[in-house]
């Protein structure tokens, strides 16, 4: 295929890829493996595979390695690029809607439905993780001891994941069979007919693995990385938003192991306790926007970066809307740089190894860890919309309704995140404007 034709499925995926990973990485499989045989199912499932293992969005990780596989290294850039795009210029808008209407009586209604459908959201997520993860009593007890280090002893997440991935380390050594799971849940029959790049066509030679390559790629990914924290320190000083937005946002890129339900802790642990950039329904109102939006569901770190940038304006109170979309573009920059890293410089070794990648005990440690962490988001969110004064004050009934309902339809019914937001956020306007 074409650079062109490739670009314009790309630019198309940017703009429909709702639904979370799962959706993402279905749609993907659809467009590429059935539908346009671009790739062959099989390796198709190597590189999701690999990006499954890495921190970070696998969906964009995944758009970033078959892009590059087809187009070397722009093929790739220009796909996980415009995989994010999108969500960021639609995230901004959204954002600079929530922090100037955010108060009136119909945005303020439709968020006061929104907030228990993603406390719903939150909850649902942990338990279909857990479905998947928590196949045998130790990873059961995994997630319990991790619940408990964050919800009651404040472990910071970078502890729990460090501790997980030693104790599967050891485990996969010792006792391999707790750490057994099934199939892969993202597998599918194989399409009809030969694909463009199929089981057996040989490994493009800029998709072959040399160790000055991989050494070139990572000093060009940390040299843009030093060049950019260069920049944001001379502009405000390391002390500055810019430059902590940049570092913060750097660690959190390096965590996202389970996902973005799986980060967004570590997100608010420093977001909204440590640095106070923003408060915790505002967490839980941009954990909202992001569902809405296409493209990654990590993505609402540009919230949280326009948010702070908006409530600390860099060059003056006048400056409060060029300060936000500049510091959501200087967020999405640093989240996701390590993802491209990981593809372009990982890439060509995973396509020395098929059939062969393992080393997935940490991972499956690190997952069962992060059951429990969602938990405990989902029950800081489930505090802030139930008890919005305070424990000590008046339980809000009617979000709990709308919570209920919100995972009924989820869990029972099978609805779609798109249909019980909207759902949510019209009843919360009809009861605002009615009562």
């Amino acid at each position: 295929m074409s650079f062109g034709e490739a670009l314009r499925f790309w630019l198309k995926l940017g703009f429909i890829s709702f639904g979370g990973p799962a959706g993402q990485i279905a749609l993907m499989h659809t467009e590429l493996v059935e539908r346009r045989r671009w790739i062959s199912e099989r390796r198709f499932m190597h590189a999701l595979n690999y990006c499954m293992l890495l921190p970070g969005p696998e969906a964009q990780q995944l758009a970033t390695y078959i892009g590059w596989l087809m187009h070397r290294t722009w093929g790739g850039i220009v796909a996980g690029a415009l995989f994010v795009l999108p969500s960021l210029f639609i995230l901004i808008v959204l954002s600079w809607v929530y922090v100037r209407f955010g108060e009136l009586p119909v945005v303020a209604g439709i968020f006061y439905g929104i907030k228990p459908a993603v406390t719903a959201l939150v909850l649902h997520a942990a338990w279909r993780i857990g479905k998947r993860a928590l196949r045998h009593p130790a990873l059961w007890a995994l997630a319990v001891a991790s619940f408990v280090a964050i919800f009651a002893l404040r472990v910071p997440f970078p502890a729990i994941v460090v501790v997980a991935a030693l104790w599967g380390a050891a485990i996969g050594r010792w006792a391999p069979q707790w750490l057994a799971v099934g199939g892969n849940a993202h597998a599918a029959a194989a399409g009809p007919g030969a694909a463009l790049i199929d089981d057996h066509t040989p490994t493009p030679p800029h998709a072959r693995f040399s160790r000055a390559r991989l050494a070139r790629v990572l000093g060009f990914g940390l040299l843009f990385w030093l060049a950019g924290m260069a920049v944001l320190v001379a502009t405000g000083g390391w002390p500055g938003l810019l430059a902590q937005l940049g570092w913060f946002f750097t660690k959190a890129a390096l965590l996202t192991f389970g996902g973005a339900y799986a980060v967004l802790p570590y997100v608010y642990q420093g977001a909204v306790e440590q640095h106070q950039w923003l408060a915790a329904t505002q967490m839980i109102d941009g954990l909202a926007l992001g569902e809405t939006t296409p493209g990654p569901l990590i993505m609402v770190v540009a919230f949280v970066g326009f948010v702070a940038a908006w409530s600390q304006p860099l060059w003056g109170p006048e400056s409060a809307l060029l300060s936000g979309v500049v510091a959501a573009t200087v967020v999405t920059g640093f989240t996701f740089l390590p993802s491209f890293v990981f593809i372009l410089a990982g890439g060509p070794l995973v396509e020395s190894t098929h059939g062969r990648l393992g080393f997935t005990a940490p991972l499956t440690a690190i997952t069962a860890a992060v059951v429990g962490v969602i938990v405990s988001l989902a029950l800081f969110f489930a505090h802030h919309v139930l008890w919005p004064q305070g424990l000590a004050g008046p339980f809000d009934a009617t979000a709990a309704v709308i919570a209920l309902a919100a995972l009924l339809a989820l869990a029972r019914w099978q609805v779609g995140v798109i249909p019980v937001l909207l759902a949510c956020g019209g009843a919360g306007l009809l009861l605002r404007l009615v009562v």
